[in-house]
């Protein structure tokens, strides 16, 4: 490359100083890539992306004040100019089918190396969606997951109340906590407490994350479950 050609712009946010200064570090060194900025929440990301226009911004998951998922609807929504590459430790199924659902175009867990960072940088920048090989892996088998055939009387989410499949069945087709609450002849708190349980059941942060994974099992289909 000569001194002439462009380099990818990238904004790193993480709330971690030293992984973050160190993350900034390695994509300085790359031939392709320079830092315009760092952030250390969700929202300092946001800002930067409208600040800094970068072409990435490299973003975690847990932060303060906004967390990752949150920031990538945010930037993505906003300025779909700006490709994000996550980069957590988190590699659970929904943690991945967030990001993704939010806008993400790639996900590397922590332990990438420097050529896979590289890599995934100018891939996302040109408008690929990548995965880092394990996470391929787990995506691979939930796609799977989602073909396969449910016996009849099986339960999607064992780990779910009678209850909470039926609120679940709800949500998934749209019903608000009030129209919920409503329906069941719960009051909203009620409701408010239930939906809780089954996001943290699920490992989910968010209603869309939740309505992603029921649906992918058969959950708020037009045909009735029974439930």
């Amino acid at each position: 490359m000569t001194e002439q050609e462009p380099r990818l712009r990238v904004v790193v946010a993480d709330d971690h100083p030293m992984f973050r200064e160190g993350l900034a570090a390695t994509i300085d060194g790359l031939p392709r890539s320079k830092v315009v900025g760092q952030a250390a929440t969700g929202l300092e990301a946001v800002e930067l992306a409208q600040q800094a226009q970068p072409d990435v911004v490299v973003m975690d998951l847990h932060m303060p004040q906004m967390n990752g998922i949150d920031a990538t609807r945010h930037i993505t929504q906003r300025y779909p100019q700006v490709a994000v590459l996550v980069l957590t430790m988190l590699e659970d199924d929904a943690s991945v089918v967030s990001a993704m659902q939010a806008g993400a175009r790639g996900y590397l867990l922590k332990e990438a190396n420097r050529a896979e960072i590289g890599r995934a940088l100018e891939a996302v920048a040109a408008g690929e969606v990548i995965f880092g090989p394990s996470v391929a892996a787990r995506v691979l088998t939930l796609f799977s997951a989602t073909t396969a055939i449910q016996q009849p009387g099986q339960s999607a989410f064992p780990e779910l109340t009678d209850r909470e499949q039926e609120i679940l069945e709800l949500v998934a087709r749209g019903l608000t906590n009030p129209a919920i609450a409503s329906r069941l002849y719960l009051s909203e708190k009620t409701v408010r407490n239930h939906v809780s349980n089954v996001f943290a059941k699920l490992h989910v942060t968010d209603r869309a994350a939740a309505v992603a994974r029921a649906r992918d099992r058969g959950y708020g289909s037009t045909r009735e479950r029974r439930i």
